[in-house]
């Protein structure tokens, strides 16, 4: 009687069970396919990027627009071997996947340097800028100085007048300003890669400036620690420098400690 009872229960548990199982598979099959198709609609919005470099601006905005993608020119730089406004160089890389819509940052040629940097000094800031802009030159930073002079007045620049080799059109203006001289003046760091430790250092003391570490060929980090620009001169003989701390166009005072590296 007893198990007679139980049977329709058991079948009733039983159709319950198989219902439950299979509106979970249903479930499951539902995440699934719409896992599938997020992933499908994800990548099939995405893009390659393409190899832009040596392209020309116009070329290079009408292959991006081509497949989706935005063109923005992030920098400009002087280069002897790419003609005048094409590609330099690219980010995303040429053959990263990206999305439609995405912005792709490229970096200009500006060609072979030819404009001679004019000399500012003397000028106060609004004309010395002008001056600078119709020969295509950008103004990257002014720095303010205290100083007797009337205020306003271009003090010094970087880099200088006729100067060649510049990776960029910029240039930095060191500028006078009226109000009491503070305790330690600031001026702006100019460039001094290429040179070699005496030039530079005679370039640097214009302005009361000394290379106080270097690291060279011959000397430990410990022995051109110690030693005065003039012995760190004298001891790399013709070596050039390749890189500088601060940088051409920071602010720096004479307490500031510049830290060059020298090559072999």
């Amino acid at each position: 009687m007893l198990s007679s009872a139980m049977n329709p229960i058991l079948q009733s548990l039983k159709r319950a069970s198989t219902v439950i199982l299979g509106g979970l598979a249903m479930i499951c099959v539902a995440m699934v396919c719409a896992f599938v198709s997020l992933r499908i609609a994800i990548h099939g919005r995405e893009v390659e990027v393409p190899n832009l470099a040596g392209l020309s601006d116009a070329d290079a905005a009408s292959a991006a627009k081509d497949l989706g993608l935005n063109l923005s020119v992030e920098n400009r730089f002087y280069s002897p071997t790419v003609p005048q406004n094409q590609v330099l160089s690219q980010l995303p890389v040429a053959g990263a996947r990206v999305r439609r819509g995405w912005q792709v940052r490229i970096t200009e040629s500006l060609g072979p340097q030819q404009v001679s940097v004019p000399d500012v000094t003397g000028q106060t800031e609004r004309p010395a800028s002008l001056i600078l802009r119709r020969l295509l030159l950008d103004v990257s930073g002014v720095a303010h100085l205290p100083a007797p002079a009337p205020s306003g007045i271009v003090l010094a620049q970087s880099p200088p007048p006729n100067s060649k080799g510049m990776n960029g059109p910029k240039v930095s203006l060191l500028v006078s300003d009226d109000e009491i001289a503070a305790d330690e003046p600031a001026y702006v760091m100019p460039s001094i890669v290429g040179l070699t430790v005496g030039a530079a250092s005679l370039r640097l003391a214009d302005a009361g400036l000394h290379i106080g570490t270097s690291q060279t060929p011959e000397l430990t980090q410990d022995q051109t620690d110690a030693a005065p620009a003039e012995t760190v001169a004298a001891s790399t003989g013709a070596a050039t420098i390749t890189s500088q701390s601060p940088l051409a166009g920071h602010k720096v005072t004479r307490a500031d400690t510049i830290h060059v590296t020298l090559s072999n």
